[in-house]
């Protein structure tokens, strides 16, 4: 397995344990950031504990919560981590359990590996290009990384499904996100809705267990740039609606245009 899959998938599985002793006390330290959005003490800690890894690489980290590089720094990389060390704070805070743990490895602007961790459900994904994508379920954070590769299933899962599903965001289902699905109703009939938090939406596409997840909504790059290389190398594509081609990162503007997941 690729080494450096590996140390992205330690460094999460790390930063899972320094979320949960946060998420079992009383005291979170919510702060709201400039644009209103909550940060807490377990971003921070998952933040410290996954950078002191990556950067043993000397490879370049774009984190969530982090110091950003101008564009004119980081146009000039060839590869990028990008690092989201909380997706889904607000279900932190909420405390059920639909948040996780992002980590991606970009080159030339494509997602190369990705590792999403999700702590409270004790559930790895992970993947990189060459290998495929897979999922380990009832993690064992004591376990060794080759007991955790050896226990994963090869995505997609073959799940029995019965409706066509999408699935949608928990915080964010907006009017288009709506009308979207009306129109799917035409050509599939009748469609189970799954709504999540977090990357889990990409990961459910991403196994098989949803059809669709369509995203009218803001999100950034460190939002989906794992969940992307999970998709990808499972089989499906995150495609950007403006370029109509698959989502590019580091880019000038780190906030995505509006996207598209659909299983064929």
């Amino acid at each position: 397995m690729n080494e450096l899959l590996r140390l992205a998938m330690q460094a999460a599985l790390d930063a899972g344990a320094e979320i949960l002793k946060i998420y079992e006390t009383e005291d979170f330290g919510i702060e709201l950031k400039e644009d209103e959005s909550p940060l807490t003490k377990a971003d921070l800690a998952s933040n410290k504990v996954i950078t002191s890894l990556l950067k043993t690489t000397d490879i370049p980290i774009l984190s969530e919560e982090g110091r950003h590089h101008p564009y004119s720094e980081r146009k000039d990389y060839k590869q990028l981590w990008i690092v989201d060390p909380i997706d889904g704070t607000k279900e932190f805070i909420k405390r059920n359990g639909e948040f996780t743990v992002n980590i991606a490895l970009t080159e030339e602007g494509s997602p190369i590996l990705g590792v999403i961790y999700v702590p409270v459900l004790k559930e790895l994904y992970f993947a990189s290009a060459g290998e495929g994508s897979f999922k380990t379920s009832q993690v064992n954070p004591n376990s060794t990384l080759d007991t955790i590769i050896n226990n994963a299933n090869k995505l997609p899962l073959d799940l029995p499904k019965e409706a066509y599903t999408v699935v949608a965001s928990r915080s964010h289902l907006t009017a288009d996100t709506t009308d979207f699905i009306e129109k799917l109703k035409k050509t599939h009939g009748v469609i189970e809705l799954i709504s999540k938090g977090s990357s889990l939406k990409l990961c459910l596409v991403a196994e098989g267990s949803a059809d669709c997840y369509p995203r009218f909504a803001p999100t950034m790059e460190w939002d989906i740039a794992a969940g992307h290389a999970i998709c990808k190398y499972a089989g499906v594509e995150v495609i950007d609606l403006e370029t109509k081609r698959s989502m590019r990162y580091n880019r000038e503007e780190l906030r995505n245009n509006w996207f598209l997941i659909q299983r064929n």
